[in-house]
C-alpha cells in the first residue's frame, strides 16, 4: 500500500513538472526584490513546448543513461556510500561521551574503522567549510569565503552564495510591471560538487540540505536545498511578533514587531508578505487576520477561510499564507504560529515565511518536483536555510523550551526524509546534513559556562544537559543509520567544524580606526550598520564579515588608496604583527591568536576576490555584533550577553570537526575538502587535478606528502592521530 502511494505521487509529481512549467516557479523572491511574477503568454507557450519536447525525447533520453550508467560501477570500490553529517559537533565533548559510554554507536562506528579531527577551512565558517566539502577545493577555488561578499564599487555587503534579479525586460500595464523572461536565479559558488561528477559518470545521488545548493544545479540526482535559501521576504529568516502591548520595544534584529489592535475578544491585524514586485509601486503584499480570544486562555485564528486552533506554548502545523499580487496571481508560503499570552496582552509568534515545498516560489531542490514529492509523502516540511530561529531566543520572544520544540520539529522532518532517500539509494550515494547540533550549541553553550556573561539573571540549571542530550540524540540517529548501511557500503559521519564559547566579542573596525587604518568622514562619530560614514578616500583597511580583513586596494576597490605590490605587502604584514597576540584591554587575555595572511592559504582563481587577511580568534573570543554588522564606534570590546553564547568563527586551529568512519581512514591529517576526491574514488571515478583534497583511505596519504596549501606553521599544531581498531 505504502509503495502504491509512493507511485501514485510520483505520477502527480511528474504530470505537475511536464505539463504545468518546464522552469517552473511562477514567482521568485529576492533579497528586496520580492514577488515577481515569471511568465508570459510565450513562456507558457515555451513551456507547454518544452513539456511536450521532454515528453517525446522521453525514450531516447532513457536509453542514454542506461547505456552510460552500465558500466558505471565497473571500477568502483562500493556500489553505496552514506554520508551523515552532524553540523559542529565539537571534539572535546564527542570524546568526553565516548568515554562515558553515552555513544554507544559512533563508538561503535570508531571499532569497526577510525575516528579523528577533521582539519576544517580557513575561516571556520559554515558556508565555507560546506563548499569545501561539496568540492574539494579551499575558498580560492569555490569562492565562498563568509556568508557575505562586498561590493567592490560601494563597499557594500551582498550574499555570498547567491543572486536572485529581476529580469530586465518588463511590459508597462497600468499600474503593474510584467516580466518578459525568467528571473535570474543563480548559485555564486564556483567548481564543481562532487555529486555533478558523479552523475556525469552515471552514479545517482541524493543530497539533502547540504549548506550552500540554492538554487539547486541539475545534475543526476535528486537534492533538497540548504544554508541559504531565503524566506519569502527574501530575507534569511524574518519572523513576525503580533502584540497589543503599545509600550513594547519593537525587536532589533532577525524580526518584525507588529502592535495590533483588540477589540474584547477580538484582535485583528495583517501578515506581512513579500513586496509585490509585478507592481510598480513595489508595495508589500498584506494578508489580513482576525484572533477570536477564547474563554479557556486560547484563541482562533482566522485567515481567509481557514481556521486554526491556538493552544498556549503550542505549535501549530505548517498554515498555508496566500498573498494575491494581482492578474489572478498568488506567491504561496508557508508558517508556524505560537500563542505566548492572550492577557493582559495578545501576543503571538509566528515564525519566517517559508517557501512552501508544494508551491515552490523558488526552485528549492532538483527536479523541481522533488520537494513537491516530498510534502505530499510527509506534509508540508521547514525550507528556509537557517529554519531554526535563532533570532527570536535572541530577543527574548521565544523562550528556550519553545526554541528546542521548534528546533526538533524540524530535525524530525529531516531524519524522515533521510531514510526515504537512503532506503531509496540502492546505489549511489545519499548524503544528508543535520543543522540541530550547530544550532543547539549556538544558542546553549553558554550552559557549559558558569560565568558566561549571557547567564546574568537567567536560569541555566534546567539546561545543564541540553547540548548532551542532543548528542546522544544524534548518536541515536547515527545508530538507526547503521542498521540500513550494509557492511560492503562505505559509512561516513562528520561535522564541518568544532564549538566553543562566545564570551567577549571584538570590534576590529574600532581598533583599525584608533590605529590610523580606517577614517570615519568629518564630524562621523558612530556609524550606521555597514560603513556609512567611513571616509574611503582615507581608509587603508577594514574588517568585513565574520572574519576577514580587506585592505582598501587601489584599482580594486572603487576608492582604493594602497598601491598593490610594495605597499599592499608591507601593510598586510604590518597588520598581522599588530593584530596577531592581541590582548583584551578589559581582561588581559589574547583575543586574536594569529591573523593569517590568505594569500598563503588559499590557492584558487578566486583567492583575489576574498580577504586579505584572515581573523583567527581565540577561545572565547569573536567579532562582535556591532562588528558582524559594519558599525563603528569607540568600543572595541564588550561583553557576548545574547543567547547565541557559542561559536566556531575563530582560529580554524581550534575547531577542527570530527570524522567516524566504517573503514580505515589512512590519511595522516584528514581535512574536510578531502571527502569529495573521496568518495570519487569510492565510485572508481578519478578526481579532477584541480582539487585539493585528497583520497583519506589511500594508503600513503597525509604526513610529509600531504599537499594541501596550510601555512606551515599550522601543519605540525593541526596534526591528530587516527584512532583505528582493528575489526
Amino acid at each position: 500500500m505504502r509503495r502504491k502511494s509512493e507511485v501514485l505521487v510520483v505520477i502527480f509529481c511528474l504530470g505537475l513538472f511536464m505539463f504545468v512549467d518546464a522552469q517552473p516557479a511562477w514567482a521568485y523572491i529576492g533579497p528586496g526584490a520580492g514577488f515577481a511574477f515569471l511568465t508570459s503568454f510565450l513562456m507558457l507557450f515555451a513551456s507547454f513546448f518544452m513539456a511536450f519536447f521532454t515528453l517525446f525525447t522521453w525514450p531516447v533520453r532513457v536509453f542514454i543513461r542506461f547505456f552510460k550508467r552500465r558500466n558505471a560501477y565497473a571500477n568502483a570500490k562500493t556500489d553505496r556510500v552514506v554520508i551523515l553529517g552532524l553540523d559542529g559537533l565539537e571534539p572535546t565533548i564527542t570524546e568526553r561521551l565516548l568515554q562515558e559510554g553515552k555513544l554507544p554507536n559512533l563508538k561503535k562506528l570508531q571499532e569497526q574503522g577510525s575516528y579523528s579531527h577533521l582539519q576544517t577551512t580557513y575561516p571556520a565558517i559554515s558556508p565555507v567549510a560546506w563548499s569545501a566539502f561539496s568540492t574539494g577545493v579551499d575558498a580560492g577555488g569555490h569562492k565562498i569565503f563568509d556568508f557575505l561578499s562586498r561590493h567592490k564599487q560601494t563597499y557594500m555587503p551582498e550574499l555570498s552564495s547567491s543572486k536572485v534579479g529581476m529580469p530586465k525586460r518588463k511590459l508597462s500595464l497600468g499600474k503593474y510591471e510584467i516580466p518578459l523572461g525568467k528571473p535570474i536565479v543563480r548559485l555564486l559558488r564556483r567548481s564543481k560538487s562532487f555529486w555533478k561528477i558523479l552523475g556525469e559518470n552515471g552514479i545517482f545521488s541524493h543530497v539533502l540540505r547540504v549548506p550552500i545548493t540554492f538554487p539547486p544545479e541539475k545534475f543526476n540526482g535528486a537534492l533538497l536545498s540548504a544554508m541559504c535559501t531565503p524566506d519569502l521576504w527574501g530575507t534569511q529568516g524574518t519572523f513576525s511578533f503580533f502584540t497589543t502591548d503599545e509600550s513594547v520595544d519593537p525587536v532589533k534584529e532577525g524580526g518584525d514587531t507588529q502592535v495590533v489592535k483588540r477589540e474584547g475578544d477580538r484582535v485583528e491585524g495583517f501578515i506581512k508578505g513579500p513586496e509585490n514586485s509585478i507592481s510598480k509601486q513595489k508595495e508589500q503584499l498584506m494578508l489580513p487576520f482576525v484572533a477570536q480570544i477564547l474563554s479557556d486562555g486560547e484563541a482562533e485564528l482566522i485567515i481567509g477561510k481557514e481556521k486554526i486552533h491556538l493552544k498556549k506554548n503550542t505549535y501549530t502545523e505548517w498554515i498555508e499564507l496566500k498573498f494575491k499580487a494581482g492578474f489572478g496571481i498568488k506567491v504561496q508560503g508557508i508558517a508556524r504560529f505560537y500563542l505566548l499570552d492572550t492577557s493582559p496582552h495578545f501576543r503571538l509568534y509566528m515564525t519566517p515565511i517559508n517557501i512552501d515545498p508544494e508551491k515552490p516560489a523558488l526552485p528549492i531542490s532538483f527536479p523541481y518536483f522533488y520537494s513537491v514529492y516530498l510534502a505530499k509523502l510527509f506534509g508540508k516540511f521547514a525550507t528556509l536555510g537557517l529554519a531554526e530561529d535563532t533570532w527570536s531566543l535572541n530577543e527574548g520572544i521565544l523562550n528556550e523550551d519553545a526554541f528546542l520544540e521548534q528546533a526538533y520539529l524540524i530535525h524530525e522532518e529531516r531524519e524522515k526524509q533521510f531514510f526515504h532517500a537512503l532506503d531509496k539509494t540502492k546505489k549511489g550515494l545519499c548524503t544528508v546534513v543535520i543543522d540541530a547540533p550547530d544550532r543547539i550549541q549556538h544558542m546553549f553553550f553558554r550552559t557549559l559556562d558558569a560565568d558566561h556573561p549571557a547567564n546574568k539573571g537567567k536560569e541555566t540549571e534546567k539546561y545543564k544537559n541540553v547540548i548532551e542530550e542532543m548528542y546522544i540524540k544524534m548518536d541515536g540517529l547515527v545508530g538507526r543509520t547503521m542498521e540500513k548501511v550494509g557492511k560492503d557500503d562505505v559509512f561516513i559521519v562528520l561535522s564541518d567544524h568544532g564549538f566553543k564559547s562566545f564570551r567577549r566579542g571584538i570590534n576590529l573596525n574600532v581598533w583599525l580606526k584608533e590605529n590610523g587604518y580606517l577614517t570615519l568622514k568629518e564630524g562621523v562619530t558612530k556609524t550606521g550598520e555597514f560603513f556609512q560614514g567611513v571616509d574611503w578616500c582615507k581608509t587603508r583597511a577594514y574588517a568585513f564579515g565574520l572574519a576577514g580583513v580587506y585592505l582598501n586596494v587601489k584599482g580594486r576597490e572603487k576608492d582604493g588608496i594602497v598601491e598593490p605590490g610594495e605597499e599592499y605587502g608591507k601593510l598586510k604584514a604590518e597588520l598581522i604583527k599588530k593584530l596577531s597576540g592581541l590582548k583584551d584591554t578589559g581582561t588581559g587575555e589574547i583575543a586574536i591568536t594569529e591573523m593569517y595572511d590568505s594569500r598563503k592559504i588559499y590557492s584558487g582563481p578566486y583567492t583575489n576576490d576574498g580577504p586579505d587577511l584572515i581573523s583567527g580568534y581565540n577561545i572565547g573570543y569573536r567579532i562582535s555584533w556591532n562588528g558582524a554588522t559594519g558599525v563603528i564606534d569607540d568600543v572595541i570590546f564588550d561583553d557576548n550577553v545574547k543567547a547565541w553564547s557559542g561559536d566556531h568563527c575563530i582560529d580554524p586551529k581550534l575547531v577542527p570537526g570530527v570524522i567516524f568512519t566504517n573503514r580505515k581512514i589512512t590519511a595522516a591529517r584528514p581535512a574536510l575538502m578531502d571527502l569529495a576526491p573521496t568518495v570519487l574514488d569510492l565510485f572508481g571515478v578519478k578526481a579532477p587535478g584541480y582539487m585539493n583534497g585528497q583520497n583519506i583511505f589511500q594508503p600513503g596519504v597525509g604526513g610529509d606528502g600531504d599537499s594541501r596549501v596550510v601555512p606551515n606553521e599550522v601543519k605540525e599544531i593541526e596534526k591528530t592521530e587516527v584512532v583505528a581498531i582493528d575489526e
